[in-house]
Parts: C-alpha cells; sequence; structure tokens
C-alpha cells in the first residue's frame, strides 16, 4: 500500500460505502479516484471491478500499487470526472452497478505546498488539479478589478469580495502575485478575522480554486453522466464539503427523483418520470469523532440515490445562476 493510501480515509467513507451496497461481481466507478479509499473498499467485495477516474496524475501515480494488487480488477484513467460515460463507452461499459464521487480538492493536495491550494503552506499559487491550464496565479494576474470580484463573491461567497479584488489588483500594479503567501497576505489586510473564525483567506481561495478547476460545471456534468451509466438499481453516492456544491447535488437528485407535470401558474406539459429514487430525504453528517479525528469533515455532507428503470431525462440543464457564472475560457481571453 502507499504512502498515501496508509494516511489518507475518506470523509464518510464507511457510510459511503455501506449505502453504495457493493455486490459480489459488480461493477463501480471511483469517479474521484484521490488515494484510492473508496476503491479500496469497493475491491474487498470478491469479484468487484472499479473504474478509477482523477484529473490528477499524481493520484494516478499513487494508484499503480493498488491496480497491481487488484489483479485487474481496478482500472485507472486520467480524466476529468465529467466523462465518465465516455470513458465506460471506451470500456466496453453500457452500464454500471454504482458511482461514488468525493467532491473537491482532496486532503493530498492540500498537504503538498508546491500544488499551491493552501494558503497554511507557502508554495506557488497554481491550484490545478491537473498540469494543463490557467493557474490562479494567471487568473490574479489577468482578470478585471469586476471580473475578479465576482469571481470571489459567487464561488467563495465571500461578502467583502470587491474589497478583496481591489486590494488584489492594487499590489499586483506593484508586482507579480506568486505565492500562496503573498495572496493570503493581501486578504488578511482586508478581510479581519473574528477569533475561532475561519482564516480570512479562506473564501478567496476556494473561489479561485473552484475557478481555475471549473469544478461547478463539472460536477453537474458528472452527475448527468452518472443518470446515464447507472443500470436500474444502481447506487449514486456523492460527498460534498461546502454549500455551492452540496446545492448543485441537492437540487439535482430532487429534479431527478420527482415526476414532471404541470402547476396552477404553469400550463400542463408531458409527464418527465423520475429516474432516481431518493435513499434519504436528510444528508448523511460526520458523527461527532469523525470530525474530532479530521477537522476538515465538518462540512461534509452526503447524499444518495438509486436509479430505476425510468428513461434518462433531457440534459443539459444547468443550476438557475450557472449563466451568469464567469466561465474560465472567457475571462483568460478576455471575453
Amino acid at each position: 500500500m502507499t504512502a498515501a493510501g496508509l494516511r489518507h480515509v475518506p470523509v464518510l467513507g464507511r457510510e459511503a460505502v455501506e449505502i453504495l451496497k457493493p455486490g459480489e461481481g459488480g461493477v463501480y466507478v471511483d469517479a474521484t479516484f484521490g488515494a484510492g479509499g473508496y476503491s479500496r473498499a469497493i475491491l474487498e467485495v470478491g469479484g468487484t471491478r472499479v473504474v478509477g477516474i482523477d484529473r490528477d496524475r499524481t493520484a494516478i501515480v499513487g494508484g499503480f500499487d493498488l491496480v497491481d494488487r487488484s489483479e485487474g480488477r481496478l482500472m485507472l484513467v486520467e480524466d476529468r470526472f465529467s466523462h465518465l460515460g465516455e470513458i465506460c463507452a471506451e470500456m466496453g461499459l453500457e452500464t454500471v452497478d454504482g458511482v461514488v464521487m468525493d467532491v473537491g480538492v482532496s486532503s493530498m493536495q492540500l498537504d503538498e505546498a508546491e500544488r499551491g491550494f493552501s494558503f497554511r503552506l507557502d508554495g506557488p499559487l497554481d491550484m490545478r488539479m491537473a498540469d494543463s491550464g490557467p493557474t490562479a496565479a494567471d487568473v490574479v494576474a489577468k482578470v478585471s478589478e469586476s471580473e475578479l470580484a465576482d469571481i470571489i463573491y459567487i464561488f467563495g461567497e465571500e461578502r467583502h469580495s470587491r474589497r478583496v479584488a481591489r486590494a488584489i489588483v492594487a499590489a499586483r500594479n506593484e508586482a507579480p502575485i506568486a505565492t500562496t503567501r503573498a495572496l493570503a497576505d493581501i486578504v488578511s489586510r482586508v478581510v479581519r478575522a473574528k477569533p475561532n473564525d475561519i482564516h480570512p483567506a479562506t473564501r478567496t481561495f476556494q473561489a479561485l480554486r473552484i475557478f481555475v478547476n471549473e469544478e461547478l460545471d463539472e460536477l453537474q456534468l458528472a452527475l448527468e453522466a452518472a443518470e446515464r451509466v447507472l443500470k436500474p438499481g444502481g447506487r449514486l453516492v456523492v460527498v460534498s464539503f461546502h454549500s455551492l456544491e452540496d446545492r448543485i447535488v441537492k437540487n439535482f437528485l430532487v429534479e431527478r427523483g420527482k415526476s414532471g407535470g404541470g402547476s396552477r401558474h404553469l400550463p400542463e406539459r408531458a409527464s418527465v418520470p423520475p429516474s432516481f429514487d431518493l435513499l434519504a430525504r436528510r444528508p448523511v453528517i460526520p458523527g461527532e469523532q469523525e470530525i474530532a479525528d479530521n477537522p476538515r469533515a465538518r462540512s461534509a455532507k452526503l447524499r444518495a440515490a438509486e436509479r430505476n428503470a425510468a428513461p434518462v431525462h433531457a440534459s443539459g440543464a444547468r443550476p438557475s445562476s450557472s449563466s451568469s457564472w464567469p466561465k474560465l475560457s472567457d475571462v483568460m481571453r478576455g471575453g
């Protein structure tokens, strides 16, 4: 087992695998492989096969040992989890028995200073989950003050976003902002933390990370892909770590878990049968002991549903606010 595998236990990992309910001979997608915690637990069930997906090459390389020990039952793919449908098709898998996702940045990424995710460790201002595309430093250097304020407000839910954006622009006019410590210091000068509150730079770093990796759009696409590949009775389990992610998962499952139809305010439309049966109305959250052992677990929520035999819903529907979200490609080309 790799060192990463030894030190990493997925948040709500036991609950996620229990709800996923892997069965002998089943095929499962671990859509956010990370250190392989979910895959390892699934593979303990005889005859199971797992497709592990991660856009982070470090995670894929770290999983090679588990591939060897699985004797061909684990297949790793370096790609975005929004592509899980295409990945399954390329492997000849028309349907699978379960999909599990652990959304957002991993503990391994946060703990590696050179990845630039954490304001607590000084390193290059990168934040990319893959090794391609614009970095957070590129975004901070290029975007206008108003665009930067929107990014920080929408993706970080930072109420001081305009003050932070103004400070960043003033600082970059003096010198490039190239490190996590430099950015954290800039934000800390204009956002004052109360005692026992989160670090002043938390929301700004969250916003830049989500924006650079297009995480919210990726999540919505991955959920739609899971709906397409799950067989009747197959289960979808998603663990998220902040309100933006959880809202997308909740709204997706509520939408897919109810019948369409008219209302007293809208004309009657063709009924769309629900494609998922919700396994619980309320999310599963970590217990006190897990939070004590791993403070990063405190905001985690697990939602799950079981696919039924109804047709897939029309794809392309996005969260109502997503049309106004800043887009990475638009911002970086000045659009």
